[in-house]
């Protein structure tokens, strides 16, 4: 795999921890009342969003790979240019359903990486 490639994947998978870490034991309440949370989270899935992006743009055969891949795009593509139409639920909801694919699809395009190069 190309060194960009997996670089941004490292940056999705790192994204993708720091909200887990984020919210982990928070609710979707304490979720909606802590900007700063929100602004952490929100952060992170522009960074997720952009490497994806980029992955897109160069090498998008990688991306068949990735579930949701296209939804994730655009949500990022809603936190920067439509700020002022977030909605806290949908977030959330992004991240108690798809987090977790995110994680586990990148994982495995890094560890299938990774067996090919101790294979080489």
């Amino acid at each position: 795999m190309e060194p960009d490639i997996l670089k941004h994947l490292y940056d999705i998978r790192d994204a993708s921890w720091a909200i887990g870490r984020f919210v982990e034991g928070k609710t979707f309440e304490d979720y909606e009342k802590d900007e700063l949370l929100q602004s952490g989270v929100e952060r992170k899935f522009e960074v997720i969003g952009e490497a994806l992006n980029r992955i897109k743009k160069n090498y998008p055969i990688v991306l068949e790979s990735i579930r949701e891949y296209r939804n994730i795009i655009s949500f990022r593509n809603i936190l920067i240019h439509g700020y002022d139409a977030i909605n806290t639920q949908i977030v959330w909801g992004i991240i108690e359903d798809d987090l977790g694919k995110i994680i586990e699809d990148v994982d495995t395009l890094i560890s299938e990486n990774d067996q090919t190069n101790r294979s080489s």
